[in-house]
């Protein structure tokens, strides 16, 4: 006994003059507990075996019995106990012989990290009761039989959310006997949006399904003239993923006492998303060249990411917004916190926060690329999840924004929320956290000026509605689009809305002053331009319409600029410009066609075939400058998924994914992924060439797990083409 007590003593860690231990941010760790813990001297006749003794602990955690579908985690792909907290749940201890109430006592302990403490909730001992107190911890039998007991074990609706260890102790005169360490025992609890005491209680049985146990969802992008989707796989139920989510709460070094409160976990989760400052997830890339990485759009789930990142513990190449918002999803999920991802468009990335975006025009009234530093993305994903906000004033619960994209620090991390949609929606910016930031992306205003000769500013054109015009996310149980704009703001223009601005205003969101700048806007020529739709690597064309509201006969020195940018809204490079002088009638509308041939575009062309066209036009007789902007994407053709044959769970199927290629040019190294959570895990296969409209074959043959509806995602990447994406709902029959 006395050699391994001294082992122990090697391993103490270093003192600290701080604290008595150190701090327990590791649920991976554990400590060592005695199985026999003496009260004091043994007397020598003393033998363990005479008294009550732990032959076996069934935890009935198999998918198909009690616990697993009583706490809605049977989809979870892990042959552990997994439980969700404030919700009762049953094991089985067969003892030695038949337990006597009078004589025996036993309780159970669970215990999380290496330095449980019971002050902390990481050392939890649960006597045996009577009765079981909602929300509470606590244990009673609900049947005895020979050896056997049947117990009801309660977990409190406020604990720490993790994988607990779970040892039975015996008590006798002498000392207390435990069972030895059996991993088999571990208990991981989560989040329960289905108990009315957890800080995440969501009460739609419908939302619990979507936001929580969906496995799938769909991530809207292009922009808002012409809205895409794309399915994502969120796959938090697969193998290994719940652990790889435990893992990213140690890696922020968050304290296992703090794990039970949602707030703290969205906000270290939102940092270690983002591989900026502490070596997170996954590492961001913008500037379209995926050396060593792969490319975000090839992407097709949020699984391959984070087991990768579980296994290597390096940040994961490459991610954009949607990655992120992908990851992030999976994460809140896999711990049973409702979340959702939330697309808006024409999302305002504000440098200083003043609400405003800056766009800087020359004499030309060509936009003067130097001085402008703000941009306007064509969209940006991030997520919401629900939860009650009690470190805010009543009425700031529900759906809050957590957004794991790097963009700007937060109390020096990268990182972003939780911030209250609802403050957001009523300019209550003062409640932490980050919410002037959330309140600039979607209501931000777009402030034309231009600087004369003699160094006075001109505003030419103020634009109030641009910034944040469509704000969506998934519909529940469809595929469809859901709007929720109105959650974030009240209708343009409305009294509310000015209002909301006022309260943002004086809660510090900066909003500079026009006063000082002269703004004199052009009231009676209005101007306006269409972009045709038009597939990748065909030419289009672009109309711009005048209405001369006037007497007066007008000439308008027209000029186009065509620029391909990011999604992001920043530009790689111009490539059509285009003068014109437009005559204008009296009373009349003119339209002027513009030819954009794919010729001029198709060589720089980047990840979402994403243009951003300036229009500005200087009436020569006022000297008035007219100015519009707006962003195009080109439809990318699809994949094309076919399945062969009977669709059972537990019997091979095949799957065909095709491509035709719409370039007037050879693609060259082509990467295919496929995958579908339940169905196949990511299959990825390369294709040296395809020449100009050959069409690929790829095909697979794989046993699905899971019976249901079910949905298989492809993509296809290559230096050329991205984006391309394809999915199929399959229905998997019982065998």
């Amino acid at each position: 006994m006395s050699e391994t007590m001294n082992t122990n003593e090697d391993k103490k860690p270093p003192l600290n003059g701080r604290r008595a231990l150190p701090s327990n941010n590791s649920n991976e760790e554990e400590n060592e507990v005695p199985e026999m813990e003496a009260f004091g001297l043994i007397p020598r006749g003393f033998n363990p075996r005479d008294y009550l003794r732990v032959e076996d602990i069934q935890m009935f955690k198999e998918p198909h019995e009690i616990n697993k579908q009583q706490h809605h985690t049977d989809k979870y792909y892990s042959p552990k106990l997994i439980v969700r907290r404030g919700q009762p749940f049953q094991i089985q201890i067969d003892f030695n012989r038949p337990y006597k109430p009078e004589t025996d006592q036993f309780w159970l302990e669970y215990l999380i990290g290496r330095y449980p403490q019971q002050n902390k909730g990481t050392y939890i001992p649960i006597l045996i009761g009577d009765v079981l107190k909602p929300g509470e911890w606590g244990a009673k039998i609900t049947h005895k039989e020979n050896n056997s007991v049947r117990l009801s074990i309660m977990s409190s609706a406020t604990c720490i959310v993790g994988k607990f260890r779970l040892y039975v102790a015996v008590w006798t005169p002498f000392g207390i006997l435990r069972t030895h360490r059996n991993s088999a025992t571990d208990t991981y609890i989560l989040f329960n949006p289905w108990c009315q005491q957890d800080a995440v209680y969501l009460d739609d049985e419908k939302e619990r399904e979507e936001y929580v146990l969906n496995d799938v969802g769909i991530v809207f992008h292009g922009n808002i003239n012409d809205i895409k989707l794309r399915s994502w796989s969120y796959g938090q139920f697969e193998e290994n993923i719940l652990d790889a989510c435990l893992f990213l709460m140690d890696k922020a070094e968050l304290e296992l006492s703090g794990r039970g409160n949602p707030i703290k976990i969205c906000r270290v989760a939102s940092a270690v998303i983002n591989s900026k400052d502490d070596n997170g997830v996954i590492a961001g890339s913008w500037d379209n060249t995926y050396t060593y990485g792969v490319a975000p759009s090839a992407w097709t789930g949020s699984v391959d990411i984070l087991l990768e990142y579980y296994s290597s513990k390096q940040p994961v190449r490459y991610g954009q917004c949607w990655v992120f918002a992908g990851v992030f999803n999976t994460f809140l999920r896999c711990l049973g916190i409702p979340a959702r991802l939330i697309t808006n468009y024409a999302s305002a990335h504000d440098n200083n926060a003043n609400l405003r975006l800056d766009f800087f025009l020359d004499d030309e009234g060509k936009v003067d690329t130097k001085l402008t530093k703000d941009s306007i993305w064509n969209y940006h994903c991030w997520n919401e999840a629900w939860m009650t906000r009690p470190d805010l004033p009543v009425g700031f619960g529900g759906w809050q924004v957590v957004d794991g994209t790097p963009q700007e620090t937060s109390d020096g991390m990268y990182r972003c929320g939780p911030a209250s949609v609802q403050a957001i929606k009523h300019g209550h910016v003062c409640f932490q956290f980050d919410a002037p930031f959330v309140y600039a992306e979607v209501n931000s205003d777009i402030v034309y000026s231009r600087r004369e000769k003699n160094g006075t500013q001109v505003i030419e054109k103020i634009d109030t509605t641009h910034v944040g015009q469509l704000i969506v996310t998934k519909e529940v149980g469809g595929d469809g689009m859901m709007e929720i704009t109105e959650d974030y703001k009240f209708q343009e223009g409305s009294k509310e809305e000015r209002l909301a601005l006022e309260t943002a205003v004086m809660y510090g969101v900066k909003k500079q002053t026009t006063q000082d700048i002269v703004y004199q806007p052009q009231t009676d020529v209005d101007m306006d331009f269409q972009v045709q739709k038009a597939v990748i690597g065909s030419d289009f064309k672009v109309t711009i319409t005048f209405r001369n509201k006037s007497r007066n006969y007008y000439t308008a020195t027209t000029y186009l600029s065509g620029n391909i940018v990011f999604y992001t809204g920043v530009t790689k490079n111009e490539f059509k410009k285009h003068s014109f002088s437009a005559k204008l009638a009296p009373s009349s509308s003119s339209a002027f066609d513009v030819v954009i041939k794919s010729s001029e575009y198709l060589s720089d062309l980047l990840d979402q075939a994403s243009f951003h066209f300036f229009v500005t036009a200087r009436i020569n007789e006022t000297g008035k400058i007219l100015a519009m902007q707006k962003a195009t994407v080109l439809e990318i053709p699809a994949l094309r998924i076919k399945t062969q044959g009977e669709m059972v769970a537990g019997r091979e199927m095949s799957v065909t994914v095709e491509f035709t290629n719409p370039l007037k040019q050879t693609l060259e190294n082509v990467t295919l992924r496929l995958e579908g959570p339940g169905v196949l895990r990511t299959m990825k296969k390369e294709f040296r060439q395809i020449p100009m409209n050959s069409t690929l074959i790829w095909e697979v043959k794989c046993i699905p797990k899971v019976p249901g509806l079910r949905k298989l995602i492809a993509s296809l990447n290559c230096d050329a083409l991205r984006h391309v994406y394809g999915e199929l709902n399959v229905q998997i029959q019982k065998p």
